[in-house]
């Protein structure tokens, strides 16, 4: 099949854009947790998201240069770039960062993605959507997955296990305001590429400047091999690729559908944990997935979306 066709084809097809585009999110940000989690066995924090957000920006910026698209942003689309860019990738990646040092990346994956439920709530405050029954079946199967997967293991990390769930909780309240708040501007003039590439670079001076006043991060000669290959997969796949396409993904869907999708995405994190981090395989992990699927399901493939 040509490109062309192939172009026509997914233009004719919105569902299967949009089924497209959430595979892809689920794929790169599902395999980015246990990506991250390598990385940090030997850099901090601050000094992983100012080389994701500072690479992102310099990468996606030139692309877009490179492609012609006007890099001028209109006065008017800056405050809400700004803060759409705080709350969706520099709150969510620190404190799922942070997070990730106290407790196991498949649990901090589950708790960051019970997002879509602030998402809505937050939805239904800000832009005035009521939730359809048939999303709140949706929304209640995916969660049930979740909390299938959460499990009593997420509970027994001790007085440790504290502080991590509660700043992946804040990462996914982080995310789910700026996914809203990108839905309440409307219509953007800028192309998804430029507002990501800007909110890559707005967001990368605070951890530029906390990696040089708080750290110490080693050099490059010694970082492992995995270091490396996970950085590679992290700058590609999750800082370029994902959130350009989750910009896109939330301005064609509804909140409900946009948030909601993202269900796939611990799914893929855990299935990643399993194959990467050795973590078992169990039925109750088995169970979660179709659960998940199933939810993506019944928002995405039945009926219309309503305003």
């Amino acid at each position: 099949m040509s490109l062309a066709l192939a172009r026509a084809r997914l233009r004719a097809s919105p569902r299967l854009a949009a089924a497209l585009l959430i595979a892809a999110i689920g794929l790169f940000w599902g395999g980015n947790w246990p990506a991250v989690r390598f990385m940090l066995m030997d850099l901090p924090p601050f000094t992983l998201r100012a080389i994701g957000f500072s690479s992102g920006a310099a990468l996606l910026l030139a692309w877009a240069h490179w492609r012609r698209l006007p890099l001028a942003v209109p006065a008017a689309e800056w405050p809400w770039l700004a803060a759409t860019g705080l709350f969706t990738i520099l709150g969510f990646n620190l404190a799922t960062a942070f997070g990730q040092l106290r407790m196991p990346t498949s649990q901090a994956a589950i708790i960051a993605f019970t997002m879509p439920c602030w998402a809505l709530l937050l939805a239904w405050w800000l832009l005035g959507q009521r939730v359809t029954r048939r999303q709140a079946w949706g929304l209640a199967c995916g969660q049930a997955g979740l909390l299938l997967l959460l499990g009593p293991a997420a509970l027994a990390g001790g007085v440790q296990g504290v502080v991590g769930p509660l700043l992946i909780l804040g990462a996914a309240l982080s995310w789910a305001l700026g996914t809203v708040l990108i839905k309440k501007r409307g219509t953007w003039q800028s192309h998804a590429v430029v507002v990501t590439g800007w909110q890559f670079a707005i967001c990368a001076l605070p951890t530029i400047v906390l990696m040089l006043a708080l750290e110490s991060p080693p050099p490059p000669s010694s970082w492992q091999l995995s270091t490396w290959l996970a950085l590679g997969y992290h700058l590609l796949f999750s800082i370029c690729l994902a959130q350009m396409l989750w910009f896109m993904n939330v301005n064609r869907l509804s909140v409900a559908q946009s948030t909601i999708s993202t269900l796939i995405i611990p799914t893929v994190g855990v299935a990643s944990a399993i194959l990467l981090l050795g973590e078992p395989l169990t039925a109750r992990v088995l169970l979660a997935l179709l659960l998940t699927l199933a939810a993506v399901a019944i928002v995405m493939l039945h009926g219309r979306e309503s305003a």
